[in-house]
């Protein structure tokens, strides 16, 4: 079986897989296949750890150290950061893996782990099987814990470090991001901080640019990340904009990889009103886009207006970064707000995202309503169908059937997109149609469907 989903490994912490048992397996046997691809046998491998604001993240933090250590691995503990920020910080200090804890933009009580390879990208697939058959391996071998980790000399156990200045160059790395020529000192924007890792640096970074900066959601106590704030919750974020009569707002997720954005006037920009700003605005029109299924056809169809080419990958940005390198583009993302801006960093990036949109407000000297007015998005309507296990809709003859009649009746139209959650035991329907009445109807009664076929 494969431990990985399409974001590393999650789950509820206190259920497998994300146990502290468990982690620990998982750090030790990561770390002997670091141990393994180590090219300079004259040092030990190093990994750099982060987290998110979750409670539990102190004891998954604990045990993968103590894994990774009794495997004969170095480690460098950064504490609460975004996940880009990890991706950045293993690159910097010439780790050779960077690992984050974090379920992202899930409620307090999942946790999760998930991976960088030693230049800041996701882990291939062939450093993710060997470590998946290595912990199957352990797994199996039931009541043998002391043979399954065994510890040849214990001169050769790893170290634990604490870095006291990873924020710092964090923030720097992002500020590094933003055009020297210009400054925010002429823009009020709100953040909202998802109560999550980026808490402080996120405000920091904007303000240190010059912004008046009005911080929200920015006081974690373990259990309200994400809690009805941040990118999936931007209500808040919506009024505290027209409260402030702010120029623009920022909402992040859990982990800072995501975000979404408000406009002056209240308006919601999405993941695919950042791309459009970024692909149509910028300094140099981008010759192509990729996003994902998710994508709405309004972003394709004002690309196509605009010259700019757009593909389609599956949804989650790692596989919109193998399309972004096979085409030798820069720009990409998804709805959700995983945006990918390869000229300023290798992992998606909430703050540099956000930074390279207000850099082009700044440029245009036009508000974010007004670099959005080219971009129509179709009537699209998203239901989630929570079931009690996974299971293949497309397995089932009265489902097939449904969808292929559903997608005949939008056939030029609009698009049908039905999808198994790749980290949840989760159905997501999801309808586009040029007939928003249409779009509830449809993706409502889809979901009903299959909630009475699958359970």
């Amino acid at each position: 079986m494969s431990y990985f989903g399409t974001d590393g490994i999650r789950g509820k912490f206190g259920e497998l897989p994300i146990t502290p048992d468990f982690i620990l397996k998982l750090g030790y046997v990561t770390g002997l296949v670091l141990i393994e691809k180590n090219e300079n046998p004259t040092r030990k491998p190093s990994v750099v750890i982060g987290k998110d604001t979750r409670l539990s993240g102190y004891v998954i933090e604990g045990a993968l150290q103590a894994g990774f250590n009794a495997a004969g691995v170095d480690v460098y503990m950064l504490g609460p950061l975004p996940t880009p920020a990890i991706a950045h910080l293993t690159r910097s200090f010439n780790a050779d893996a960077g690992v984050v804890i974090s379920a992202s933009h899930n409620p307090y009580y999942d946790n999760g782990i998930k991976f960088f390879s030693g230049d800041g990208k996701k882990l291939t697939d062939e450093m993710q099987t060997a470590i998946n058959d290595k912990l199957t391996a352990i797994m199996n071998d039931v009541g043998n814990d002391v043979a399954m980790m065994p510890i040849l000399d214990p001169a050769n156990l790893g170290k634990n470090n604490r870095i006291d200045d990873a924020k710092g160059r964090y923030i720097e790395f992002c500020k590094g991001s933003f055009p020297y020529q210009y400054d925010l000192s002429h823009l009020t924007v709100v953040v909202d901080c998802a109560n999550g890792a980026g808490y402080s640096v996120a405000p920091r970074v904007m303000r240190e640019l010059g912004a008046n900066v009005i911080a929200i959601n920015n006081t974690p106590d373990g259990i309200n990340i994400n809690a009805e704030c941040g990118s999936t919750h931007p209500e808040s974020l919506q009024k505290a904009v027209l409260d402030h009569e702010a120029d623009v707002g920022i909402a992040l997720d859990g982990d800072g990889d995501r975000i979404v954005m408000v406009d002056e006037t209240g308006k919601l920009i999405d993941g695919d009103g950042i791309l459009y700003v970024l692909a149509t605005q910028g300094k140099t029109k981008a010759e192509g886009v990729v996003g994902t299924l998710m994508s709405n056809m309004g972003l394709e169809l004002a690309l196509k207006d605009a010259d700019i080419q757009f593909t389609r990958a599956k949804v989650g940005d790692r596989y919109v970064m193998q399309d972004l390198e096979a085409n030798g583009w820069i720009l990409g993302g998804e709805p959700s707000g995983h945006i990918l801006c390869l000229d300023k960093s290798r992992t998606g990036d909430a703050i540099i995202a956000g930074l390279q949109v207000l850099a082009v407000m700044q440029a245009r000297e036009r508000a974010l309503s007004e670099l959005v007015e080219g971009f129509e998005v179709l009537p699209q309507k998203l239901v989630n169908v929570r079931l009690s296990q996974m299971q293949d809709p497309f397995k089932h003859d009265e489902l097939v059937a449904a969808f292929d009649k559903a997608q005949a009746t939008l056939e030029g139209r609009g698009r049908l997109l039905i999808r198994q959650s790749g980290t949840e035991p989760m159905i997501r329907v999801m309808v586009e149609s040029d007939d928003e009445i249409e779009c509830d109807v449809m993706a409502n009664d889809l979901a009903d469907l299959i909630k009475s076929v699958l359970g």
